[in-house]
């Protein structure tokens, strides 16, 4: 007979235990290192286009691109940070906004996202209430009111674009043409690398001067990263290399992704204080897999946009109703063309909804294999990169959240 303790028991359980953290919050995205490991030749690179701003010159817009967990966002702030208190140092004009597209108060809109540059750069704006226009209006008198150089950076630019369209890249790149006495630099962040084909020709143009790819992390890259903030984030003896190695290996499976080892190891951690655990073991490190899978697919699913959203339940309808066996993306088009024309809902193009698979599949939400039909053409097999549990979970939310006749 298994006896379940009370909550006092698990309360007191948890103050008598050694707790396995010293400092979790080393182990998530927001910390930055003193020591940015395996990421120099991209440091040199960024740096070495945005140099000419200590001058008072306008440094080239910089697209930057890789998959998810390369050490993009972490390299750029990196660099601004640095170029800033250069300026300072120097006695340089130079001022940088940073700006997160994930944020839905911050860029849901254009309104809000030109009230949020504007307050950061220190003209206050509500988020609500005024024309657009008027808020265009105090955002270029606070830009020249500032002058020198601002440099804005866009953290997963594509994503921003796709909610509120290119108007604003088009409005930015008129800037240096329009004001005198400062000058407006744009750095763009993005993990879809196809991002720019669908900006309109005239922003395109002005927009890609230099681009960054960043590559991904190999294993054992991920292992000297993992080794590195383990020291700062766990208590002596409560965690071994063979950990580590596992997360790095399995991180390295997933793109090389950076951001996945750091999260393997932070609740394969979060899971072993649950149970109650001594240390850390590697069977920790499978829960903690099955569970960061789950959520980070579902939370990438709130993030987007309608169409996306349709495009995915079409997917999760067709794969349920083959057994979980591969589809393909022409099955597709077809379903999700009745989706939207049951909900009274203009569909997207053929090609436009073949990105979205492409997206879908770069953001890890589903698995998308070209498959090449010679003079035929190409196409996709589609499958399901989780379990069927996980998916049909998403389909209930996405039912839910856009309230479509299916």
């Amino acid at each position: 007979m298994i006896v379940q303790k009370t909550i006092h028991d698990i309360f007191k359980d948890a103050i008598n235990s050694k707790p396995i953290f010293k400092d979790k919050s080393v182990l998530t995205i927001n910390f930055t290192p003193q020591n940015i490991m395996h990421r120099d030749s991209f440091i040199y690179t960024l740096s070495k286009i945005l140099a000419v701003s200590l001058k008072g010159d306008k440094p080239s817009n910089v697209f930057i691109y890789g998959p998810t967990g390369t050490g993009k966002t972490l390299v750029t702030t990196f660099v601004l940070k640095e170029l800033k208190k250069a300026a300072d140092d120097n006695g340089s004009n130079l001022t940088y906004v940073y700006v997160n597209s994930n944020l839905k108060r911050v860029a849901d809109t254009e309104y809000r996202l030109l009230s949020y540059i504007a307050n950061e750069l220190g003209e206050s704006i509500p988020f609500t209430g005024l024309p657009t226009d008027v808020v265009y209006d105090r955002f270029f008198k606070k830009l020249k009111e500032i002058g020198g150089v601002v440099i804005l950076a866009i953290d997963e630019i594509d994503i921003l674009v796709e909610k509120i369209g290119d108007r604003f890249l088009y409005t930015l790149t008129r800037i240096n043409q329009e004001l005198e006495g400062v000058v407006v630099s744009l750095i763009g962040i993005s993990n879809n690398l196809s991002f720019t084909e669908h900006l309109d020709a005239r922003v395109k143009s002005s927009l890609s001067e230099e681009e960054i790819w960043f590559t991904p992390y190999n294993a054992l890259q991920l292992r000297d990263i993992l080794n590195e903030r383990a020291k700062l984030a766990f208590n002596e003896g409560k965690i071994n290399e063979a950990v580590i190695n596992k997360c790095a290996a399995l991180a390295a499976q997933e793109h090389g992704d950076a951001r996945k080892a750091l999260d393997l190891l932070r609740v394969a951690g979060e899971i072993a204080e649950r149970l109650n655990a001594e240390k850390v073991l590697e069977e920790h490190v499978d829960m903690a897999e099955k569970k960061i899978d789950y959520d980070r697919i579902f939370e990438a699913v709130k993030t987007l946009p309608k169409h996306s959203n349709f495009v995915l339940y079409a997917i999760i309808e067709l794969l349920k109703e083959n057994d979980n066996s591969k589809v393909l993306t022409g099955d597709v088009y077809n379903t999700y063309s009745d989706i939207c024309k049951r909900n009274k809902i203009k569909p997207l193009t053929q090609r436009r909804v073949s990105d979205i698979i492409s997206e879908l599949d770069v953001l890890g939400i589903i698995n998308a294999k070209v498959i090449s039909h010679g003079r035929y053409g190409r196409t996709r097999e589609i499958t399901f990169s989780n379990s069927l549990d996980t998916y049909l979970k998403i389909k209930d939310f996405i039912k839910k959240e856009w309230l479509f006749n299916d």
